[in-house]
């Protein structure tokens, strides 16, 4: 189920996350456990969480880069997961799979790292058998929300909702094999970039990532 909500923007991450959690009522969610995508999408889930009445937590996603231009993107890890890849984009810039096995390499490490930090040694919210919604604050190609839901289908959850602010058209359609439901409030047809849809985009640190889930 593909659910596109449309509206103007947003005044930050809270009050999106607010809005979206409103909208996710109307879905009538079962037992839902929230998964924020560090870091700034932890920020939505955890407005969407307290909206919903639900457990919350956070799932590490890293990006996967070009070797030699970083913010290109190539791919993405979750946690748990195996590496996805754009395949499209690989052959765009003449690159295999096989080309990124030390990028791979370094973002798991920095996978790892991060669950530390943000969990501190306590384990992740059991997800089997349970309705569990993915928030990012928004999601361009899709790339990074496919790799977490992929890993999720493989800690064996029931329903898999995927939840965003801002998404693209393309990408939200993209995404509809890996979710049961996919939700958008926005859904601009030229996006550029997740910022702009936001008056407030400040960058979320690790500090407030585990302040908000401490509750």
């Amino acid at each position: 189920m593909l659910d596109l909500v449309r509206k103007s923007r947003f005044a930050d991450r809270t009050a999106a996350g607010a809005e979206l959690g409103r909208q996710l009522v109307m879905s009538r969610l079962t037992d839902p456990v929230v998964l924020g995508l560090a870091r700034g999408g932890v920020v939505v889930a955890a407005e969407v969480a307290r909206t919903l009445g639900a457990d919350l937590d956070v799932l590490v996603v890293r990006k996967i880069g070009h070797p030699r231009q970083p913010e290109l993107g190539l791919g993405a890890i979750a946690e748990g997961g195996d590496p996805v890849y754009d395949d499209v984009g690989l052959r765009a810039v003449g690159l295999t799979r096989d080309d990124l096995a030390d990028v791979v390499a370094t973002e798991s490490a920095e996978c790892e790292r991060r669950v530390a930090t943000y969990r501190g040694g306590r384990p992740a919210t059991e997800v089997a058998g349970r309705t569990v919604v993915v928030v990012d604050d928004g999601v361009a190609t899709g790339v990074t929300a496919r790799a977490a839901l992929r890993s999720l289908r493989g800690r064996g959850v029931g329903r898999l909702v995927l939840a965003t602010p801002v998404a693209t058209l393309t990408a939200l359609a993209g995404l509809r094999q890996d979710a049961d439901e996919v939700v958008s409030l926005l859904v601009p047809a030229h996006l550029e970039a997740v910022s702009r849809w936001y008056d407030v985009f400040d960058q979320t640190g690790d500090a407030e990532v585990r302040r908000l889930l401490r509750g």
